[in-house]
């Protein structure tokens, strides 16, 4: 596993706009981050290039008055609720499985990453909506710099809430992971992400409905199949409740 050094981050980012001194580009780490628009996975962007469609956008303006949690709002987990108290300080974001270069990244690295800005409609499988303005990286440059092999067909989002004593997970294909609205959001309405909405981290998988959309995100895992994943059907509620995986709106 490599433990990305925040330090180490943020000079790579800044080397993006002025050019990295000799002992940035000494880091392998480093050099995947900030290298991953120009030489990560193109094959992979090239085939994807024709599913990109985007969804619809909206202004400020737009912003619905209150974004309600849904499904799990709280977390009992004695170190989750340290971690709310502490501004999540010492929490952090695998990404791993079918990748060349495991990482862990704080809250503060993902906050240092080049950032998307979106407002968009989420719509609950339960008939309700609600517009809100989303901020994060996008998930594709992580899964670049961790450089995904070719094998993996699948991204699992792994999630600290507990349902029916079953860990929260969900899962994309790689249309959907790189898709340049799916995003790794730390931010709701210019505000970090409140705990019944997902914080610190949630997913935004803006082409699907609200339960694709992982919140209280730990780790993101590459993965060939969901043979081994939950009961193989790619998600909880696929899992417990015959939802369906694709939930495409």
């Amino acid at each position: 596993m490599v433990d990305l050094p925040r330090r180490s981050l943020l000079a790579g980012i800044a080397a993006l706009g002025a050019g990295a001194c000799a002992k940035i580009n000494e880091s392998e780490t480093t050099r995947s981050l900030v290298g991953a628009a120009e030489d990560g996975h193109r094959a992979v962007h090239r085939a994807l290039a024709g599913k990109q469609g985007l969804v619809p956008e909206y202004t400020r303006a737009e912003r619905s008055p209150t974004f309600k949690g849904n499904g799990t709002v709280t977390i009992a987990n004695p170190f989750y609720q340290e971690q709310l108290a502490k501004g999540f300080a010492d929490w952090t974001l695998e990404v791993r499985g079918l990748v060349e270069t495991p990482m862990r990244l704080t809250l503060a690295d993902i906050r240092a990453l080049p950032q998307r800005t979106q407002i968009t409609r989420h719509d609950c499988v339960e008939g309700w909506s609600a517009i809100g303005e989303w901020q994060g990286p996008q998930l594709s440059a992580l899964l670049d710099a961790a450089k995904v092999r070719a094998e993996a067909k699948f991204i699992i989002f792994r999630c600290a809430d507990v349902l029916y004593g079953r860990d929260y997970y969900e899962s994309v294909d790689m249309v959907d992971a790189y898709h340049p609205q799916t995003i790794i959001a730390h931010s709701l309405n210019g505000e970090p992400i409140p705990e019944k909405n997902g914080a610190p981290l949630r997913m935004r998988i803006e082409r699907q409905l609200g339960y694709k959309h992982a919140k209280y995100l730990t780790a993101i895992e590459a993965v060939a199949s969901f043979d081994n994943v939950g009961q193989g059907k790619g998600g909880f509620w696929e899992d417990v409740g015959g939802y369906q995986w694709y939930a495409g709106i």
